[in-house]
Parts: C-alpha cells; structure tokens; sequence
C-alpha cells in the first residue's frame, strides 16, 4: 500500500537533517516514520521533546515495563510499523521471549510466557493497555490493582505512554508509513527478535 504522506528525503535541509539525527541514536539513519513527520516541522520539532521522555530513563517504568506497554498498545491498534520498530529494536533488550511477544500481538494477560510473580506486574500492564484501548479507562477493580504493585509516577507514566503510543499508531497507519525493512511484520517467527 503506497504512503499516503511522503517521507522527506535526502539531501535533507539542515534544520531537518539536524531534527532527525537527534531522533536517532548515533550513525543510524532516521525511520521513515521520523522522515514522514519531518512533512510537518513544527509538529516534529514539538513532539521531540515528549518522544525522547517515553524511551528515556526518566520514564518510571523499567524498559521492559515500558515494552510490555508500547508493543501490546501498537498491536491492538493493529499498527505492524510501529510494532515492528519496537520489537527490532528493544525486545531483546527488554528480555521478551518469542512466546511472550506473539502473546503481546494476538494473545492476552492470561497466557502462561508471562511468569506468575507475586506482582503479576508484566500480566497488569497488559492488562492496563487493553482497557486502556478497549474503554479509554481503566475500571476500579483493575486500578486498584495497579495501585497496589506500582506508584502513581508510574501509573502517570503508564496511561500517558500508552496515549502516546495510540496517537503514533494512529498517524503511521493511516499515514500508510512504509513498514521498514529490517523490522519484524506480523505473523512471523519473532525467534530472531526475541531474548
């Protein structure tokens, strides 16, 4: 399916040359999703500063936790780019199995990948995420239950990333963003993603 929003290309200007290296890690051309909002430098310029805050240790969540959250919000908007740009990138990192990243993308909080700690905290992420996506709330029973295993910088953390993630799935669907090549798609052996 073509891109509906055309991704900048190179020779970039140097505002935009300069936006985009700062969205990468050093040496790593920038995603195409970063070159489609490059179409819009002021949006992209805005939202830097709150992207680089969801993947930076300043973010509560431990970057598992904050895995767990992005990959099963992108795989309920059904949103392969973004998905796929995570898992590549991070799911190793984050010690995510094969089974427990095919559990994020079709499965539930109930499957038996996710180990049965007394904090159950991998199973109430993917918990929050789903009501998160399904009612935009989160009901009394399931907050409680949040509120007891995690503090409330990190409940702000949890329902402000998944509301990121909602809007990056929702521009790089129906922007048609290219998936990139190297990125997993749904429905493959996640083996070679997975810790």
């Amino acid at each position: 399916m073509p891109a509906r929003v055309d991704p900048v290309e190179p020779p970039y200007t140097a505002a935009v040359a300069e936006r985009l290296e700062a969205m990468m890690p050093p040496g790593v051309p920038p995603l195409l999703l970063f070159r489609t909002f490059a179409r819009n430098f002021a949006m992209t310029a805005a939202m830097s500063g709150w992207g680089g805050y969801e993947l930076s240790r300043q973010l509560s969540l431990s970057l598992r936790e904050r895995e767990i959250v992005i990959d099963r919000t992108c795989a309920r908007c059904r949103c392969e780019y973004e998905w796929g740009v995570h898992v590549a990138y991070f799911a190793r990192r984050a010690g995510l199995s094969a089974a427990q990243l095919t559990s994020l993308t079709t499965g539930s909080a109930a499957d038996p990948c996710w180990p049965a700690d007394p904090a159950d905290r991998d199973r109430l992420l993917i918990e929050a995420a789903d009501a998160l996506h399904d009612a935009s709330d989160i009901g009394d029973g399931l907050w409680h239950r949040l509120a007891a295993v995690f503090t409330e910088e990190q409940l702000l953390d949890l329902l402000m990333l998944a509301g990121w993630y909602h809007a990056i799935s929702f521009t790089a669907s129906a922007a048609r963003v290219t998936p990139e090549d190297w990125a997993p798609r749904f429905g493959t052996d996640l083996d070679e993603w997975a810790a």
